[in-house]
């Protein structure tokens, strides 16, 4: 299992991913804590960029719901194509993350379970896309894991690739692209386990 076969997966899989996709929300704390970190760009909505956005569903609607302009990129069509569908307010791009360029910048940056799915050397290259896309104090959250390695999962009964760095490199790439760690919270017990990464741009 590699990095490239995970948007292959994630098409195939896709109708039954978002079929038994958890919508109970245990990710609603993390969300808040995200939102009450983005700032308002003044006048209309917050604009959210939701990288790896999936089907949308619990995630994305659950931001649209709270008045944000949401923003969805995923490199899977299929993922995309239930995207338009589950959150017809939001903007859809089908895209790969990586190397992405909008020509826009966003009061909020959110990368849940999807980041995870790059190679290091990717994800380090993906600090210069995030600060690209930041307006002025935007927060960014990820999800990553606490040490570094590359496990494989699974969904939907297919091996998915994932990867982490050590959590001071982490902060040290934040860092580099102005970014300030607000919180980190390693395999929070009241999130299933996920290790979360909430920063600000400074």
């Amino acid at each position: 299992m590699t990095p490239d076969q995970i948007l292959p997966t994630y098409d195939r899989v896709a109708a039954a991913w978002d079929k038994a996709r958890d919508r109970t929300l245990f990710e609603r704390r993390y969300l808040d804590r995200f939102l009450s970190h983005v700032p308002g760009p003044g006048s209309g909505p917050r604009r959210i960029l939701d990288l790896g956005c999936g089907s949308g569903r619990p995630i994305a609607s659950y931001l649209a719901d709270r008045r944000a302009a949401v923003t969805g990129v995923d490199g899977s069509a299929e993922m995309i194509r239930l995207f338009k569908a589950n959150v017809p307010a939001a903007r859809a791009v089908h895209a790969d993350m990586r190397g992405l360029d909008l020509g826009q910048r966003f009061d909020g940056i959110l990368a849940w379970n999807s980041f995870f799915h790059l190679s290091p050397d990717d994800q380090r290259a993906m600090f210069a896309v995030f600060a690209a896309h930041a307006a002025p104090r935007a927060a960014l959250m990820f999800t990553a894991h606490p040490r570094a390695g590359e496990p494989v999962g699974a969904v939907e009964g297919e091996p998915v690739y994932h990867a982490s760095l050590d959590p001071p490199e982490y902060r040290a790439l934040l860092q580099a692209e102005g970014f300030e760690l607000r919180d980190y919270v390693p395999e929070a017990q009241d999130c299933r386990g996920h290790t979360i990464y909430l920063a600000r741009l400074r």
